[in-house]
């Protein structure tokens, strides 16, 4: 490998460093981890590393051959010898091809296979986090630990250790070879050694300065971008922004990336430059030196020519050893900002002797529930959140010991003033929290003891963002029931009054929806999600607003098809707007955590209590103009 490309490298991953010392080596709880996941990759590993050493040999065989020649042709050898030596080259030549080769498929099978075991270890544990982590990490800071820092620790292995082994067995055979033809040419040309080191040192940190400035008004930017390009976000600036604010701050900093890129690219040509000259200045030394010698009689002209070739053999991996420092402490990071993640313990999980809802209807029980939210150092992380330091004060209780009863066949409303509680109780029922004191319960089974798997079967869900992934009507229906056929996707969809719209659709099932389901209309997404929760033909049914987005005749179509689906079901709704549960066999009135009126339609506006206020502040207006 040549100067020029070692000190590119060398220059590139010092500004791409995440900074961070050597403290870390000596964690050895930190090293075992490691290995724990390149341990997998062991035998390749011992392979290649032997494959690397073997490719340092190489490296110092050609200048001494190199050498051989010349002294074949100035000492009048033999044309034989010379072409022996010639055909030697050549197949030391191919042989470092075919290391080469076989290093690099070694480098990425090891590589990518601890890419794939890291992503995989994130990817599962992250799926097995509280919804309270969910709302409070960026979502980009959490897909960066999947991409940037799983790349960064897979470079520790298919980059930094081969890079490290193979520098160290090269330098060391370099000097001793170049010790045994001239010593004083060798002690000269490791005094300009620190004429390349200082300078990758200084300019490097330089540039990643830069680049983490340069990162910074890309991430902005980038945020804006996603925030304004969204189809939701496009409307609010269309309707309350200021256009060409929204340019000038978007200019403002794309101008200092312009301007970052070009000092980098300034400051990289400099570096470069240096080492051009610096290289030169070094080969006119062993030149002049080794010819003086030569002359002298005390080194013979192909030794010249080897010094000057095993030069490069020397600047390069003393460059690139001078800054091992840099990629190390780099990779560390990044095993330690992935193993942060993994490190997260969930608030909710399943215990091992968790059990099943039995077949057959089902009963719901609220009993004395007590519940707050978590407090934030128990479900984030200060990096995720970007934020100095996590507030570690516990949340203020919003559910002040709620107890209600619903049977199979049973509607329970749930109704109130906005925040008063009734979405987290819906939320502690399909376990999407724990309750901090009472229990939860289905079929006098406390839902902490159930699997995941049987809950989900058991509690179908509505929620009311109504939300959609970015892929087709198909899909997103299969999350319910992934083996339907679509004979009874499209009776999902006829059930939900969605059917007729899909079908004249262009790609009818196989339409994409677009990201959040923005290529529906509201109702329709909603009417969509309601087809989903038919689908799934789950024993309890939760509607979270499932009806807010509806037209008023769409509305009475999806009531009557849920009362259909409901039918010998225990149902919980949501609702705001009351004429929704007017048929409810139990309303509940939901106020500051707690349950303050229970009853029918008819007996709670007979109390004269806070639903009747409700239901007047609704329809009052309606009832004066009749």
């Amino acid at each position: 490998m040549s100067l020029e490309t070692v000190a590119r490298q060398s220059l590139y991953r010092q500004t791409h460093a995440r900074g961070g010392d050597l403290h870390s080596l000596a964690d050895r709880r930190l090293l075992g981890r490691i290995w724990r996941f390149a341990g997998r990759h062991h035998r390749r590993l011992a392979v290649f590393l032997a494959v690397s050493v073997g490719a340092a040999g190489l490296t110092v065989a050609t200048p001494l051959l190199a050498g051989r020649v010349v002294d074949e042709i100035t000492g009048a050898g033999s044309s034989a010898m010379v072409m022996t030596l010639a055909a030697v080259i050549a197949a030391v030549a191919v042989a470092e091809a075919v290391v080469s080769l076989v290093t690099r498929w070694l480098s990425s099978v090891i590589g990518e296979g601890l890419i794939l075991d890291l992503r995989t270890a994130v990817f599962d544990h992250v799926q097995r986090m509280p919804v309270a982590f969910f709302t409070r990490t960026r979502t980009g800071a959490l897909v960066s630990r999947l991409g940037n820092d799983v790349m960064g620790a897979q470079r520790a292995f298919s980059d930094t250790l081969s890079g490290v082994v193979t520098n160290i067995v090269t330098l060391t055979l370099t000097l001793v070879v170049m010790l045994r033809i001239s010593w004083q040419i060798t002690l000269l040309s490791l005094a300009l050694m620190p004429l390349f080191v200082i300078p990758a040192r200084r300019i490097g940190t330089a540039m990643a300065r830069l680049s983490r400035e340069s990162a910074a008004h890309n991430a902005t930017m980038n945020t804006q971008m996603t925030e304004r390009f969204s189809a939701p976000g496009a409307t609010l600036v269309k309707l309350f922004g200021d256009t060409a604010a929204e340019s000038r701050e978007f200019g403002v900093r794309a101008g200092r990336v312009r301007d970052i890129g070009v000092r980098t690219a300034m400051l990289q040509s400099t570096f470069m430059n240096s080492l051009t000259l610096m290289s030169a200045l070094a080969l006119a030394l062993v030149y002049g030196l080794g010819g003086a010698l030569a002359i002298g009689g005390h080194l013979q002209a192909g030794a010249i020519v080897s010094l000057a070739l095993l030069l490069t053999r020397l600047y390069a991996p003393l460059t690139a050893l001078a800054n091992a420092r840099v990629e190390i402490a780099t990779a560390l990071v990044s095993f330690e900002r992935v193993f942060e993640v993994l490190d997260l313990v969930p608030l909710i999980g399943e215990r091992p002797d968790a059990g099943t809802v039995p077949d057959g209807p089902v009963t719901v029980e609220f009993d004395s529930v007590r519940f707050s939210y978590p407090a934030a150092d128990k479900v984030s992380l200060a990096s995720l959140e970007e934020v100095a330091e996590l507030d570690d004060r516990g949340g203020d209780e919003v559910l002040h010991g709620i107890s209600f009863t619903a049977r199979p066949g049973q509607m329970v409303a749930l109704v109130g003033s906005s925040g008063a509680g009734k979405s987290t109780t819906a939320a502690l029922l399909a376990r999407l929290y724990d309750v901090d004191s009472g229990a939860v319960r289905l079929n006098g089974i406390d839902v902490r003891d159930l699997t995941f798997a049987s809950l989900k079967d058991t509690v179908g869900m509505v929620t009311q963002d109504g939300h959609l992934f970015h892929e087709s009507i198909r899909s997103n229906l299969a999350l319910a029931a992934p083996a339907a056929t679509d004979d009874q996707l499209w009776e999902a969809l006829r059930r939900a009054r969605l059917a007729d719209v899909v079908a004249e659709m262009p790609d009818g099932l196989d339409t994409v929806v677009g990201e959040r389901g923005y290529r529906l209309s509201g109702g329709q997404r909603q009417r969509l999600t309601i087809a989903r929760l038919l689908l799934g033909r789950s024993r309890v049914v939760v509607l979270d607003e499932a009806t807010a987005s509806l037209d008023s005749e769409s509305e009475v179509a999806v009531q009557q098809a849920l009362a259909e689906a409901f039918a010998g079901r225990t149902s919980i709704v949501i609702a705001h707007r009351l004429s929704t549960v007017r048929a409810a066999d139990v309303i509940l009135v939901v106020e500051d955590g707690r349950i303050v009126e229970r009853g029918t339609h008819d007996q709670l506006l007979a109390r004269r209590g806070r639903y009747a206020d409700l239901y007047e502040t609704q329809f009052g207006d309606d009832k004066v103009a009749a």
